[in-house]
Order: structure tokens, then sequence, then C-alpha cells
């Protein structure tokens, strides 16, 4: 898991970082996480979050592939934003079976979600 480890390390050098983890969304486990959600959020719940990230990339993969609007079409990533915070959702591609995704929660006040997307999406093409 030393590749899973870096790859949240760095997701949490992103300016405005909260909490990073690698979530297989067919089963809505966490393979690894990094961050200070304890602190952030005393009473959260990273399991429960994990499922519901699942919960979420499921739904987007399946909408996408019932009404595809070019063929092929395929999700990038999913981005859910609050007041206070932005979290991204990117699909790590491992090959045919893919089935995880690289979650990410912001900070919205401290992070830069256009610069957020790029140094996730590059980080989860260096997991595949």
């Amino acid at each position: 898991m030393p590749a899973i480890d870096d790859c949240l390390r760095r997701a949490m050098t992103i300016r405005g970082a909260i909490g990073a983890s690698l979530i297989d969304y067919t089963t809505g486990q966490s393979l690894g996480m990094q961050g200070g959600q304890e602190q952030v959020a005393p009473h959260a719940d990273p399991a429960a979050a994990a499922l519901g990230t699942a919960s979420v990339i499921h739904a987007a993969m399946q909408t996408a592939a019932y009404a595809p609007a070019v063929p092929g079409d395929t999700v990038e990533d999913v981005i859910i934003s609050t007041s206070a915070a932005y979290h991204l959702i990117r699909p790590v591609r491992t090959g045919f079976d893919s089935r995880l995704v690289l979650y990410v929660w912001l900070d919205r006040a401290e992070g830069n979600l256009a610069i957020a997307r790029r140094r996730i999406r590059a980080l989860a093409e260096e997991l595949a």
C-alpha cells in the first residue's frame, strides 16, 4: 500500500485539503485515508463517508451509461459543492474492471477547485 499512502499524502498537500481517501466504490470500503477529519468534524464517520461516496459515484456512472452524450462517454469526476467545502470524486482507471475512486475533501475558503481538479487527475493517473 505504499503507492496508496503516498498518493493520499500528496493529495493532502493540495491547498485547502481536509481529507483524502481511496475507495472501492463497489463495496464502499476505504482502502486508505489521510486527513484531519477528527479536528474539523469530530462526529464524522469515515466509514459512512466512504459508503456515501461509493453511492454517489455508482449513481453517476449508471447515469452516464444509460444516457451517454457521446458514445463511449465516461464519468471524469464528480464535484459536490456545499457552502463550506468541495468534495471531489475521481475514478481511478486501473483497467477494464476499474472500481476505485479517489476522494478529496477541500475547505472551500482555502481551496482552489480548478487547481485541485488538475492535481487529483494527475494523482489518479499515477495510481492507475
